[in-house]
């Protein structure tokens, strides 16, 4: 347990400068010193690292993962340090991100590149996937969720977003098998369904005396991702479901029409998730504030088309 960081610094600065003497040059230690301390790690740790050429190093696939885990180790312990000093608690370091791959692409790139912007000593680790990450288990920072309903959990959740959800079909789709009028019509229907969801074909919707009631929907297709979701409703294959930021512009170009306008869903809210509000590092603070700040301004409570 004693030896547990022997080694990480002169390793990670060994695929940062590319090579053993450039790496030793930066540390201040003959390159036979580094090349031994690699050695010993890897000896530790019974995997190899690194691959090496009489020209050139590479990463192993557990190099790789090791290597990830390492910055933050190494980011955390600075941030430890500045937080007593007071010297440094400027963002700095590696944030990983999760985050559904329609909201970034459609709302998260200005913040990100502003954010990149104020704060040059971050870098960025971006996983965008609809899957549902594990935000400890996975080792990320922070992960963006969008949900009518957030699950219970310990993390720690902030609202940054909120917008419409809209049940929709293609013409084409309307013109081969009719106008459904009421969601309960739906149960007739091919439905597209997001198969993340923990019940992908129930869907919910509110009536005129603002009761919730739940329909069951026929899956035609179950589908993890919105973009593939939007394509298959867009190609006619069935009604599907999705927050107004996977398809807003194929509501604006008219490719859609939306279905149950007396008929609502929830709002869809999306949130920032994360371990703990206690020692908040100062990277993810300023991400979460930055994030809050830019896309509640363009919240969509009502005025979507």
């Amino acid at each position: 347990m004693n030896k547990l960081f022997d080694g990480i610094v002169i390793f990670t600065q060994v695929v940062k400068s590319g090579g053993f003497s450039a790496a030793a040059e930066v540390l201040g230690h003959s390159t036979s010193y580094v090349s031994k301390e690699v050695n010993k790690l890897e000896a530790r740790l019974g995997v190899r690292l690194l691959n090496r050429t009489t020209r050139s190093i590479g990463l192993t696939p557990e190099g790789e993962a090791y290597y990830q885990q390492c910055l933050q180790l190494i980011s955390d312990a600075e941030l430890a340090v500045g937080l007593i000093t007071q010297h440094d608690v400027s963002p700095h370091g590696v944030l990983r991100i999760s985050c559904p791959v329609g909201f970034a692409q459609n709302h998260l790139k200005p913040v990100i590149s502003e954010y990149l912007q104020r704060y040059p000593n971050v870098s960025l680790d971006l996983d965008l996937s609809d899957k549902r990450t594990d935000v400890i288990a996975d080792g990320y920072d922070l992960a963006i969720r969008a949900s009518a309903q957030l699950e219970e959990s310990s993390l720690i959740c902030r609202k940054i977003y909120s917008c419409k959800a809209y049940t929709v079909a293609s013409k084409e789709y309307i013109s081969r098998h009719g106008k459904p009028h009421h969601p309960r019509e739906l149960e007739t229907h091919n439905g597209i369904c997001y198969s993340n969801h923990k019940q992908p074909s129930k869907w919910d919707y509110i009536d005129h005396d603002g009761k919730h009631f739940t329909v069951n929907i026929r899956p035609k297709i179950l589908c993890n991702n919105g973009h593939m979701q939007l394509s298959m409703a867009l190609a006619g294959h069935g009604i599907t479901r999705l927050p107004s930021f996977y398809m807003q512009g194929a509501l604006d170009s008219d490719q859609l029409e939306i279905l149950f306008d007396k008929y609502p869903s929830a709002d869809i809210d999306v949130f920032v998730v994360y371990p703990s509000r206690k020692h908040l590092s100062p990277k993810v603070r300023a991400f979460i504030d930055l994030a809050a700040e830019r896309l509640s301004a363009s919240d969509i409570k009502g005025g979507d088309k």
